[in-house]
């Protein structure tokens, strides 16, 4: 825990995670510090956990499980509001609502069109080959953010180097804490500069307010920055790689009827934070006949929890572990659930249907350009992904 994805089924949850789960909603699991927690799996267990207040999301708790090792003292030091309780979540998480509302993203909708209209336009000019990941899916959700935020695009090198390296399983403690500094610090001197001039963005709007610290803004703007394009990347080159295998559900991305549905759906199936979400016990809970006590660590395991047959089964669908665009798949979690589920995903919504339909309405002729056996997966990071997408059309 983590566990790697199977060699051949790059889309499906890890083996270790399908097997727990077929075991007991709730089985005990090791981290990689060492220490053991507890691991639900099933579909009621984690929205239960991930809704009670019971269950901590403070990463300063002492029993806090750590999905990486060596990161307790960092995240301790400086905790993103999805890491912190009510009242100071509420309170950090207020100061960037606003942007990310359904009616804000709604009118983002032409700026999206167009950034993804005109990447396209740049990865076809002349060309019948491409990397969808370097020239498409990662550009796409950089610009959105980067535009969102206030954070000029001609520095996409450095920030998606320091984001690899802080969602890396593998980093050391003192790679990751350079990283973090140095995307801290290159945030401060855009901070520093929007409070003397600021703009329409979320930085500027933070930047101007008094009752944030430096160490505030600094947290909220890398989770942000990072989340922000990392997620999305990944889940526009996973889907597309997923699509082209199963060429005969494309039709649904292209109806408005069926294409909010179907997006739906990759995020059910693909569900692409691998680790889940932790959380630690504060008293004594009682979970389908299982007491978690109090001071224990629980990880809830978005992706097994998606694919609960009794919830999105059935005997009209396929199976919950196959991919099924004419799904109701809306009672998923691959955004989390409760108070810390993700803040961004109408926005993630919108640029997944926008970059999708408009990525298969023009090129209809779109294929891989290697087996798929080929494909490089990117399992070393807490957000699976693909290192790349070879295409040709």
């Amino acid at each position: 825990m983590p566990a790697p994805r199977a060699v051949g089924c790059p889309f499906s949850p890890p083996p270790a995670y399908t097997e727990a789960a077929a075991t007991a909603a709730l089985t005990r699991a090791s981290l990689p510090d060492g220490e053991s927690c507890w691991l639900a799996t099933g579909y009621a267990e984690v929205r239960a956990i991930l809704s009670d207040r019971r269950f901590s999301a403070d990463a300063r708790h002492p029993a806090f499980p750590m999905l990486v090792a060596n990161r307790r003292e960092l995240i301790i030091e400086n905790p993103s509001f999805i890491r912190l309780d009510d009242p100071e979540h509420a309170r950090q998480r207020r100061m960037v609502t606003g942007d990310f509302l359904v009616k804000r993203v709604e009118a983002m909708r032409p700026d999206i069109q167009q950034i993804v209209d005109e990447a396209l336009d740049r990865m076809t000019d002349g060309r019948t080959e491409a990397d969808l990941v370097a020239e498409f899916a990662l550009p796409v959700p950089s610009l959105v953010i980067c535009l969102l935020l206030g954070v000029p695009y001609e520095d996409r090198d450095r920030f998606q180097g320091l984001s690899r390296t802080l969602l890396s399983k593998h980093g050391s403690a003192e790679e990751v804490r350079a990283a973090f500094d140095e995307l801290s610090e290159y945030l401060g001197g855009l901070v520093a500069d929007k409070r003397e001039q600021p703009g329409d963005d979320i930085l500027s709007r933070l930047a101007v307010r008094d009752d944030l610290t430096p160490d505030d803004i600094a947290s909220t703007g890398v989770l942000l920055l990072v989340a922000g394009h990392e997620t999305t990347a990944n889940m526009i080159s996973l889907s597309t790689a997923l699509l082209l295998e199963q060429p005969e559900q494309i039709a649904l991305l292209a109806d408005p009827a069926t294409l909010p549905g179907a997006v739906e759906e990759l995020l059910r199936h693909l569900t692409i934070v691998d680790t889940g979400l932790p959380r630690v016990a504060l008293e004594d809970v009682e979970l389908g006949g299982t007491v978690i006590k109090a001071g224990e660590g629980v990880i809830a395991l978005l992706s097994t929890a998606n694919q609960d047959e009794n919830l999105f089964g059935g005997a009209d669908r396929r199976p919950a572990d196959e991919l099924d665009l004419g799904r109701d798949a809306r009672r998923h979690m691959a955004f989390g659930f409760g108070v810390h589920q993700c803040l961004g995903q109408p926005l993630a919504r919108a640029e997944l249907q926008i970059a999708l339909a408009t990525l298969f309405r023009r090129l209809p002729g779109l294929r891989l350009a290697a087996t798929p056996d080929k494909l490089e997966f990117r399992s070393e990071t807490l957000i699976y992904g693909m290192r790349s997408l070879p295409v040709t059309w």
